[in-house]
């Protein structure tokens, strides 16, 4: 597979990428409001990378969600071109881009890309899963992985090792794609998929001809009380990693948790009828979380900064 070469001049390689991350910032707006409003919590020199994983992990998922006509073809060839780029260092596709320089300058292991790609293709075959621990292995290339991708980019604390913080994050990723699952129980049978372990929901007396039909009732409601259950555990699995993260990193990972944790309250508060609409945090609610938290993201940039050494000289001070 032929690789297209970056630009001549340094300057026109840096317009390229600055429009690429841009483009990346965009997808993530568009399609990722709850996790977009939390990134800019980031510093500004993190928060390009996160969009760029953003971008990179919607496009992927696109092609098998809302598919061309050879859906395994496109995801196959996106999948060689990225591989080869990430090796090369450059890309004329601008997510591609963006996402082999993250990768690049953060030396995120190319083994999770490789785990989030497969995921993605088993979508195209694997229509449920048997049990929890069969879901477990999906959600570990789907989900934990980009929590391993985010992880370097919002950096650990000082005096902790990633490989400490790692755990947390593959949790975090975990409850996320849970939460997803729990709203878009509708959007994803549609597709012809069910995220909702099959013994759980034998269990529980639901099938997947009762999930097409859209049809709520009692033990369909049981069985999602069940799923908030196993997912918010999840979330208390992720919880001891945010104080691991580097400083001006944390407010950023407690405004997602809160919104994303919000989309479970919402759906008990629908009374578990997610089969008929789709249960989103509102935008007061989405302000609000990221206005609590937007004071003491500024305040630990700041005592970040005054932290370093020399930092008085180094504004001019």
């Amino acid at each position: 597979m032929s690789v297209v070469q970056p630009p001549s001049t340094r300057a026109e390689q840096q317009a390229r990428l600055d429009a690429a991350y841009r483009h990346c910032a965009a997808i993530a707006a568009r399609h990722g409001k709850s996790y977009h409003l939390a990134t800019r919590l980031l510093t500004p020199d993190r928060r390009p990378a996160i969009h760029a994983l953003y971008a990179a992990a919607r496009t992927a998922d696109d092609l098998v969600d809302v598919p061309g006509a050879d859906p395994a073809g496109d995801l196959l060839a996106w999948s060689r071109a990225v591989l080869a780029e990430l090796d090369a260092g450059w890309s004329a596709d601008p997510v591609r881009l963006a996402l082999v320089h993250t990768y690049r300058r953060y030396r995120i292991p190319v083994e999770h890309l490789v785990d989030f790609l497969a995921a993605m293709t088993s979508d195209l075959e694997v229509t449920g899963y048997a049990d929890t621990a069969a879901l477990d292995r999906y959600t570990w290339g789907s989900a934990a992985v980009i929590g391993l991708q985010v992880l370097p980019v919002l950096g650990t604390a000082p005096g902790v090792a990633r490989e400490e913080a790692a755990p947390h994050a593959i949790a975090l990723g975990e409850a996320f794609q849970l939460t997803n699952f729990c709203r878009d129980v509708a959007e994803d049978v549609d597709r012809g998929r069910v995220y909702l372990p099959a013994d759980l929901m034998a269990a529980h007396g639901v099938t997947r001809e009762q999930l097409a039909a859209k049809r709520y009732d009692r033990n369909f409601g049981e069985l999602m009380r069940e799923m908030i259950a196993i997912v918010r555990r999840r979330y208390d699995d992720a919880a001891p990693g945010t104080p691991m993260l580097a400083p001006e990193s944390r407010d950023c990972v407690r405004a997602a948790t809160a919104l994303y944790g919000g989309i479970l309250t919402e759906i008990e508060r629908a009374d578990y009828r997610v089969l008929d609409r789709r249960v989103r945090v509102s935008r007061p609610r989405r302000l609000a979380v990221f206005a609590r938290r937007l004071t003491a993201a500024q305040l630990a940039r700041v005592r970040v900064t005054m932290a370093k050494p020399n930092s008085r000289s180094s504004t001019g001070a």
